[in-house]
């Protein structure tokens, strides 16, 4: 048994996503459960700040400097904190915080054909303010092997949530969206069947839409409330769905780089001619997202899945649940809730297992068939705490 730690702050950038688990087994035998989960929100001057520089904002290597000390200063009080009057931890699982995500192209000279990503709050600080061994940087492991660095947490998905009879897709609606698709268990080359990608925008751009017709007062759109009230343009939406990245086939992986502010402004420009009113616009966003999954599954899947778990944020929005299940059905949408994993913190418990399997065995944490890498891999660089004299 093993109590750990897992550390996410999504693309969303709405605080830090922290898990205290106890972990026994390992892979087909893996059982975790979560002992406490909460979210530490950034300081705003702070999230300000990772928001511009992940909006391709100029920086000094100084700022630089400084911007991954802060994250790795709040990563490390978020892990502190959630042992109070709770097990301690004896390890760290943490993402960090990206600020840029470039996949791999598909053609290219040899540096090109990497992909690069940049994941901000440094392990080594992290392990000196909390005392604990700290795993992170786990994307690279699997770009320097071709992959895309992403989705990662697909066999941690296969692991915990893969059904004896039904075939599922665990969709995370982050920021970004990304699906695992799991065979059922009973199929012969169930292993070889689980795929995933991202499918592109999860809350991104209704949280930037939500707080464009709000004037900053709100960023969010509480359980979809506001959407609900409009009507979605179905003709823009087959306009934007006509977008490369939705064609493009898996393996695939995309972030704020592509769907973010530079996108919903041109989204914008192009909705302009339909003068939608500020509840239309949601509506129509949402809808984005929930047309983007489920044409995702139609276009790449052999076979629909019987079953929907939804995950993170998306998955407490219940206009965005009713649009996914009109447009995946005969599916049922559940959240991971209803199969044992909660959804709030489903990724933070994730990253918890692969911080255990980076500093407990020697596991590989990526499945090449989903990222497209060309092996398994162990993921993530280990930092150990000084020993205090």
């Amino acid at each position: 048994m093993t109590y750990a730690i897992g550390l996410i702050s999504g693309t969303s950038v709405d605080g830090i996503d922290t898990a205290l688990v106890e972990i026994n087994g390992l892979e087909v035998d893996l059982e975790v459960k979560l002992i406490a989960g909460t979210t530490y929100p950034y300081p705003d001057t702070l999230r300000a700040k990772i928001l511009a520089v992940g909006e391709g904002e100029p920086i000094s290597m100084l700022e630089f400097a400084e911007l991954d000390d802060a994250i790795a200063t709040h990563f490390a009080r978020a892990a502190r904190e959630i042992q109070i009057e709770n097990p301690k931890a004896e390890l760290i699982g943490s993402h960090g915080q990206t600020v840029f995500h470039r996949p791999p192209p598909e053609n290219g000279d040899r540096a090109a054909r990497l992909g690069y990503t940049l994941q901000l709050g440094r392990g080594e600080l992290l392990a000196s303010l909390t005392g604990l061994p700290v795993a992170n940087n786990f994307r690279a492991a699997d770009m320097a092997a071709g992959g895309q660095g992403a989705p990662l947490v697909s066999k941690i998905d296969a692991c915990l949530l893969a059904h004896p009879h039904k075939a599922r897709c665990v969709q995370n609606l982050g920021g970004i969206g990304n699906v695992t698709y799991l065979p059922a268990r009973q199929h012969p080359d169930w292993e070889g069947g689980i795929w995933g990608w991202d499918t592109g925008p999860g809350n991104m751009l209704m949280d930037l839409a939500m707080q464009q017709v709000t004037q900053g007062a709100q960023t969010y759109d509480s359980n979809g409330q506001f959407a609900a009230r409009g009507t979605p343009c179905l003709e823009l939406i087959d306009r934007w769905l006509e977008q490369d990245f939705f064609k493009q086939p898996p393996p695939k992986s995309t972030g704020r780089e592509l769907f973010g502010q530079a996108y919903l402004e041109r989204c914008w420009q192009e909705a302009s001619e339909y003068r939608l009113s500020d509840v239309d616009w949601l509506a129509t966003l949402t809808e984005l997202t929930a047309a983007s999954v489920a044409r995702s599954y139609s276009d790449f899947l052999e076979r629909r899945p019987d079953e929907v778990l939804l995950c993170g944020g998306g998955s407490r929005n219940g206009y965005l649940k009713e649009r996914l299940q009109l447009r995946v059905a005969p599916a049922t949408v559940l959240t991971t809730d209803e199969a044992g994993l909660n959804s709030d913190y489903k990724e933070a418990i994730a990253f918890a297992v692969l911080g255990y399997w980076r500093l407990k065995s020697s596991l590989a944490g990526n499945l090449p068939g989903v990222t497209g890498a060309t092996q398994p891999m162990q993921l993530g660089d280990i930092y150990q705490p000084a020993i205090a004299s």
